[in-house]
């Protein structure tokens, strides 16, 4: 899930910390979404699905590195719960959607349904073994671990859906690199030195605004928004501020629950557990596919098309001898801005230029006034 509201103060308040482009070519194949299953009625839409799409990165010159979570932090566990039974609640209602409701709807409840089971990730760890594409397992966090290795220069960029990717510290962060073709929506290439720069803000104070907002270890403070939630770090400068702040108001319009140990999941995001990105474990390498073994594994266990994965297998192997880990420029190319977009960029410019002249004439009248104060001797 990541960070409540994120991406949307974001866009509002530092929208040049967002670029938006384009995939040259639409990942993923069409289905009805819902899971695909082999003759035998087995799961396999995890394997088809990080097949091709892993086939599609490298067709584009990427060479994919990928990180499983590990356990997940004890400050999760409510999180996870949410989840189990925000799933169980799709389920009921993608049956009740079989019987009567329109396609749409059995689409809509059925992907919200699919769990990652330890069985899914160890066959996709699996896979990528046989096609000879690096993966990491973390410690915790798998978005942690990213930007662990993003930090350390191992890695161009981050790329997830959780927005907390940035409040651990990752420079760039991919949103929407491997949607499927679907889902028409630009990749988003978010720079975290523009966003920290745009809320006028340091990487800490930044950590404190998105568990003000509502990550997974705290449940956000009820009646504090998202633009609520900056004004407070704004003023108050850290969590600490705004507890006491909130506490000594009379009026009680706000209330700190019980239970809500920021400082905590303030240490999660400054102090992850990961592997370090010099660890000989993140010393990873690209391989050749194991052409026969790909074919064992998909099409004789999983009963997948030979013919594709054979062509599948053979594309990858040619492609992944000119593939490169480097700047994504070339993979997909920027999507021009609307004119809403652009009046809002010019607004934004304006404003800070606006707010720095205020600031500069507020500093020399300060100035003046300082100098034409009587000194007295002493």
């Amino acid at each position: 899930m990541g960070i409540k509201h994120l991406y949307q103060l974001i866009e509002e308040h530092t929208p040049e910390a967002v670029k938006k482009g384009e995939i040259k070519n639409q990942f993923g194949l069409r289905s009805d979404g819902q899971q695909l299953m082999s003759e035998t009625g087995e799961t396999t839409s995890h394997l088809m699905g990080l097949f091709y799409r892993t086939m599609r990165m490298v067709d584009n010159g990427i060479k994919p590195l990928y990180v499983f979570d590990g356990a997940p932090p004890k400050l999760k566990s409510g999180e996870l719960a949410k989840r189990f039974q925000r799933k169980t609640e799709a389920q009921a209602a993608a049956e009740e959607a079989k019987e009567t409701g329109t396609a749409e709807d059995v689409e809509k409840f059925s992907r919200r349904t699919v769990r990652v089971t330890k069985e899914h990730n160890a066959e996709c760890q699996q896979l990528l073994k046989l096609m000879g594409i690096p993966y990491i397992v973390a410690p915790t966090e798998a978005e942690a671990q990213c930007a662990t290795l993003a930090k350390g220069g191992k890695v161009y960029a981050a790329a997830s859906e959780d927005m907390d990717t940035l409040t651990f510290a990752s420079p760039i962060l991919l949103r929407h690199l491997t949607f499927s073709e679907q889902r028409k929506e630009p990749i988003l290439e978010i720079h975290l030195d523009k966003v920290l720069e745009g809320l006028e803000m340091d990487q800490k104070q930044f950590i404190d605004l998105c568990i003000l907002l509502g990550c997974d270890y705290l449940d956000p403070i009820k009646g504090i928004g998202p633009s609520t939630a900056l004004k407070l770090i704004r003023e108050h400068k850290d969590l600490e501020g705004v507890v006491e702040h909130i506490k000594s108001q009379s009026s009680k319009k706000l209330t700190i629950p019980d239970d809500w140990p920021f400082a905590d999941a303030r240490l999660l995001f400054l102090e992850p557990d990961v592997l370090p990105a010099d660890a000989p474990e993140c010393d990873f390498k690209w391989a050749a596919p194991d052409v026969e073994g790909l074919v064992k594994f998909l099409v004789e266990e999983k009963h997948f098309n030979e013919d594709r994965v054979r062509n599948g297998a053979a594309k990858l192997q040619k492609n992944m001898k000119t593939a490169q880990q480097s700047r994504l420029e070339g993979f997909f190319k920027p999507i021009e801005k609307t004119a809403e977009e652009k009046a809002t960029l010019k607004r934004k410019a304006d404003e800070k230029l606006e707010l720095k002249k205020k600031k500069q004439k507020e500093t020399a009248k300060a100035k003046k006034e300082a100098k034409a104060k009587p000194r007295t001797a002493g």
